[in-house]
């Protein structure tokens, strides 16, 4: 576990998702009016400031509260986000829309971009790394968020999806360990994906390697994106055994 104390976790995981909610640096006045903390603004502020030293806040301007650094983000989603699971209603309904393209890879991934576009109000992407063969869905979904009110942002998010080779190296950086696996922008070396995540999984079809995620902004609902793909991952693991055996 890392290296913090209970409260320090607790105003993290408040600032976190107060960003999430909001897309606004989080100050400390905000935290103690919203969130039941049991301490002062000061001490929140000395905690806050405590969390950017070690790189888990940052503060995007000078007069402005702390958002959260994609060391904070990841540790979220592994450690601190309370996790959900999808209703039996929303598994059957996700079901239904891909299984008539179980014998067909290709359409069986696009088709999965698509449900995952439309349910997750990001882009759906799937990958085949043997082919680097993309397939994608929701270009549309992104400026729904002010992150992506910049066109050079845009822009260059469009631009990923057609660099294979770039996205092969994205969906290698995932844990061999993990079902689901998160990047973020901040990671990738060009500042025009510092607002973006993504979030996949993947899997062996027909001795083929295939990823299966969504890109999004760093602000993605990471409770309901990541047992989606905990589902895809089972359920077309389920349909791959299904046609080999």
């Amino acid at each position: 576990m890392i290296d913090l104390t209970s409260r320090q976790i607790q105003i993290l995981k408040a600032v976190i998702e107060e960003y999430l909610e909001t897309a606004e640096p989080v100050g400390s006045d905000t935290l103690d009016k919203k969130y039941n903390l049991g301490v002062s603004p000061a001490t929140i502020r000395n905690e806050m400031a405590y969390l950017s030293d070690q790189n888990y806040l940052k503060q995007p301007h000078t007069s402005a509260g702390r958002i959260p650094t994609s060391t904070a983000l990841k540790l979220y989603v592994k450690e601190l986000m309370n996790k959900k699971t999808m209703t039996v209603a929303d598994e059957v309904s996700v079901k239904e829309r891909i299984w008539e393209n179980k014998n067909d890879l290709d359409a069986l991934l696009q088709e999965s971009a698509n449900v995952l576009a439309d349910r997750t109000k990001a882009i759906g992407i799937a990958f085949t790394t043997d082919d680097r063969h993309a397939f994608h869905s929701g270009y549309s979904h992104l400026l729904n968020f002010p992150e992506f009110e910049d066109l050079e942002v845009v822009r260059t998010v469009l631009s990923l999806l057609e660099e294979t080779r770039q996205l092969e190296t994205i969906f290698n950086l995932g844990g061999a360990e993990e079902i689901v696996h998160v990047v973020f922008g901040e990671d990738l070396g060009n500042h025009h994906l510092d607002p973006i995540s993504i979030m996949f999984t993947d899997f062996i079809c027909d001795n083929r390697h295939c990823s299966l995620g969504v890109i999004g902004s760093s602000r993605l609902n990471y409770q309901q994106v990541f047992p989606m793909l905990e589902y895809f991952h089972e359920l077309i693991g389920g349909i791959v055994t299904t046609k080999q055996g």
